[in-house]
């Protein structure tokens, strides 16, 4: 009689050792998923357990104690990041009618019999001015990217939106002596873009590589939606390479940039739901733009 009741009692206790096993799993179940869902999210809800185990409950609540941390912070930051953005707006849009100022005015003095030296001085003048006008255009710009406004998403021919941005640097790259190397598909690529911001990313990619170029600039276009942009571009490294795309990171050599341009790209082609980045092998850049079928 014995070895049977011990048998009967440990047979209970594997099996409510069992239960509790089974509901510890669920409720980590519930906060794995709910966790997820909250991360995702901007909501208040906390996360709720069916279990009554003391130490699950315990577990949620600091996890709910961190997702409120965590939510505050955010609110913080995207605060913050909203007024940024206003004041950069404001201040480039203010900086425009000054500058015109300027410029009227310059144009104004080289109208007048000037010494040389006077002459090289106001050339020097003129030069600064339009860096900085077009610093403040970028920085319009870019306010305007970083505001999340929507894509008029629709198909398009990626080779055509090419071709009209290299042909719009066409005689930027005669004056540097450039002669592109370009390989396009004969037939259409359609991919689902905002063919003005597509249009953007090539053209802020193109006027990055005149920048820095060498003297040379190749731009290929696969049947699968990738286009690789190379140049080359001996002044920069694997480090230097890895922060091209960020804002307001310039190079030695690119003097009159504003640092924008790439960082830019990156923003619109991820909103577009393609890809970007830049690579550098045997003294040659490479920047690879994919936008994948859907």
């Amino acid at each position: 009689m014995f070895p049977w009741l011990l048998c009967g009692i440990l047979a209970l206790a594997v099996l409510v050792l069992l239960v509790r096993l089974f509901l510890l799993r669920r409720s980590l179940d519930e906060m794995v998923q709910q966790l997820g869902e909250r991360l995702g999210q901007d909501t208040n809800n906390p996360i709720f357990l069916s279990t009554r185990d003391a130490r699950a409950r315990r577990l949620a609540a600091e996890l709910n104690a961190q997702l409120k941390e965590l939510r505050r912070l955010r609110q913080k930051f995207q605060q913050g990041d909203a007024e940024l953005k206003n004041a950069v707006t404001s201040i480039s849009h203010d900086l425009r009618t000054p500058l015109t100022a300027i410029q009227g005015y310059l144009d104004l003095l080289e109208r007048e019999e000037l010494p040389d030296n006077a002459r090289r001085y106001l050339g020097l003048i003129r030069n600064r001015m339009e860096a900085m006008t077009k610093l403040t255009e970028e920085l319009f710009r870019y306010s305007l990217t970083t505001d999340r406004q929507e894509l008029n998403l629709e198909p398009a021919d990626l080779r055509r939106i090419l071709e009209e941005s290299l042909v719009s640097f066409y005689a930027a790259m005669g004056q540097r002596g450039i002669v592109p190397r370009i390989s396009l598909p004969e037939e259409p690529v359609i991919r689902t873009l905002d063919s003005s911001a597509a249009g953007r990313v090539f053209g802020n990619i193109i006027s990055n590589a005149l920048k820095y170029s060498d003297g040379d600039f190749s731009v290929s276009l696969d049947r699968d939606g990738t286009v690789v942009f190379s140049n080359s571009a001996q002044n920069l490294d694997p480090v230097t390479t890895a922060r091209l795309f960020h804002r307001f990171y310039t190079v030695e050599t690119g003097q009159d940039s504003t640092g924008l341009g790439l960082s830019i790209a990156r923003l619109l082609t991820e909103r577009m739901g393609g890809t970007i980045r830049a690579d550098c092998r045997e003294e040659r850049l490479y920047i690879t733009v994919s936008f994948p079928a859907l």
